[in-house]
């Protein structure tokens, strides 16, 4: 049976895997691309590389909080790092308060190095509300932006999706002269994250095979024949031009990549010989090959260790110690050929995992499905430290797990969007992430100024009134909610109502007249909660949202 790929079908979007490198590479292209603001010096050229943890890496043995220690041992006998003899932990900063002092895993020494040389930063006891054990409803969280609660619990978009198509609308997404790259690109995974997928993604596929550039290109020429030349005029005619389009947009975009990887470089021929450092390898040139890229996903697996996390008698080996192993040495690789390559202000890398590890060891060398857990920053612009505290061993939750949240992982994000990539606030609102107070990560210097921001208007105002085009009256509704919008000009849309999960409720076209327009939506059936309504331009692809509360 051939292996297949499979192409996702999106509005003005398009994504299929190839391989550069060696390396599945999946672009995606959003439906709306922005100007770059020439007028702030590198911003239009800053980059945030996500590496995902995938399994759940244990925090608590990768960060051994000190002044617990005799707590930390109770609850871990049989696989915690010692604190003497020749593999201690490593002392991470003795700067720190006695109660904020952690100690890193023996292994990761390239990590240490990074940290001593200004280039990481630590954040503790990252996660959301009512987190879920799951590997796969865990991931869809952090990956949709999502959380425990109901109204946030089904997200059927990416975060990352969210925030390109909000930080770029003026574009077309095919490759153009001004911005001929896809926005973010997936490395290493050949199925399709939902962190990039947007809300008007639609579920059609077309399965592909081969995984090569010029297997590529061969298979998207011979996916529907020749291209037709009389598209019948009807609904199916529309989606067959549709899908012709995607093939040509898939086509030009793998060209582009392939075309900068051939142009970069690495400077750096100490990389591991790892997965995790052959992705980090791949970036690195695409960059240096003149990639325009703003957000790369890649991802290493193995973090799930119930078993055989450590070697009996000897807990600094094993598995975990492996993977961070190769972890430290990977991205320590990666910002040293950054910083050959003179490339290296320009990059920001972020870990992120659907969840840490309980407390207490599961009596199998290993730990299971746990709760909170540090994210790691690094880079040339970060501000390095640790933020937060550690976590509090002394007041676990009755099935051993980590209680004290002390940052919500949506405020990590939100930063890393508006304080290194200078997403606006309006993007952070279209993102979810608005009201997450941000932490103190980039550098003071290096914090995009809100005169350099990227992403669509805040909102679109009535220049008679001052005030948001978009409203709605009353709000709370109780039957029927009017919704008023402000044009300078007549344009087609359409009308929905979601869910905060950006569930469809309802959807309708209307007619917009320049001047003052009036619209109802029957709200009387709808379960009591917060809704939004969102007003899109069918031709522009240009919207509004407004929250919506509905009480009975």
């Amino acid at each position: 049976m051939k292996r297949r790929n499979f192409l996702k079908i999106f509005p003005a979007a398009g994504v299929s895997s190839f391989v550069v490198n060696g390396h599945a590479m999946r672009p995606f292209a959003n439906s709306k691309i922005a100007k770059i603001m020439s007028a702030c010096d590198g911003v239009e050229d800053r980059v945030l590389v996500l590496i995902q943890l995938k399994g759940g890496n244990d925090g608590l043995n990768m960060l051994i909080p000190v002044q617990q220690y005799p707590l930390y041992a109770a609850l871990r006998p049989s696989i915690k790092i010692p604190n003497t003899g020749a593999n201690k932990y490593l002392d991470l900063d003795n700067t720190l308060p006695g109660i904020d002092k952690v100690g890193l895993h023996p292994v990761m020494t390239g990590l240490k190095d990074m940290y001593d040389d200004g280039l990481a930063a630590i954040v503790q006891g990252v996660g959301y509300t009512d987190m879920n054990g799951s590997h796969f409803k865990g991931t869809d969280m952090w990956l949709s932006g999502g959380d425990g609660t109901p109204e946030k619990n089904n997200l059927q978009s990416g975060w990352m999706g969210r925030a390109l198509q909000a930080m770029y609308p003026d574009v077309q997404g095919l490759p153009t002269t001004e911005m001929p790259d896809p926005l973010g690109i997936q490395v290493g995974d050949p199925n399709p994250s939902l962190g990039f997928h947007t809300e008007t993604q639609h579920q059609n596929m077309l399965n592909l095979s081969g995984q090569d550039p010029a297997g590529f290109y061969s298979l998207i020429q011979t996916i529907g024949g020749a291209p037709l030349l009389n598209v019948p005029d009807s609904e199916y005619g529309e989606e067959i031009a549709y899908i012709q389009g995607i093939e040509k947009s898939i086509s030009l975009y793998a060209q582009r990549i392939s075309d900068a990887f051939n142009a970069g470089t690495n400077a750096n021929s100490a990389y591991p010989d790892i997965d995790i450092a052959d992705q980090l390898k791949t970036i690195a040139r695409l960059i240096k090959g003149g990639l325009k890229t703003k957000i790369y996903l890649c991802s290493m697996g193995g973090f799930d260790t119930h078993g055989a996390q450590v070697f009996e008698n000897q807990t600094t080996s094993g598995t975990h110690a492996g993977l961070l192993k190769n972890f430290s040495d990977a991205i320590k690789a990666f910002f040293d050929d950054l910083e050959g390559l003179g490339i290296a202000e320009q990059v920001t890398a972020c870990t992120f995992s659907e969840f840490g590890r309980c407390a207490r060891e599961n009596g199998s060398l290993g730990s299971d499905h746990g709760t909170l857990a540090p994210m790691f920053m690094f880079g040339k612009n970060i501000k390095a430290g640790v933020v937060g505290t550690n976590p509090n061993l002394g007041v676990l939750t009755q099935d051993n797990q980590l209680s004290d949240m002390q940052f919500d992982y949506r405020q990590v994000f939100a930063t890393l969007l508006q304080d290194w990539l200078g997403a606006n606030n309006y993007v952070l609102e279209q993102t979810m992430f608005e009201g997450y107070t941000k932490v103190a990560a980039v550098d003071a210097a290096a914090v995009v100024t809100p005169d350099c921001y990227i992403g669509g208007a805040t909102s679109i105002f009535d220049p008679l009134t001052g005030k948001k085009a978009l409203t709605v009256f009353p709000n709370p509704a109780n039957y029927s909610a009017e919704v008023s919008f402000q044009s300078l000009s007549a344009f087609d849309a359409r009308l929905t109502l979601h869910n905060l999960g950006g569930s469809l409720i309802s959807a309708s076209s209307v007619k917009v007249q320049a001047g003052s327009n009036l619209y109802f939506v029957d709200v009387a059936l709808l379960p009591a909660g917060n809704y939004f309504v969102r007003l899109e331009n069918k031709y522009s692809g240009r919207a509004e949202v407004v929250k919506l509360a509905v009480a009975h």
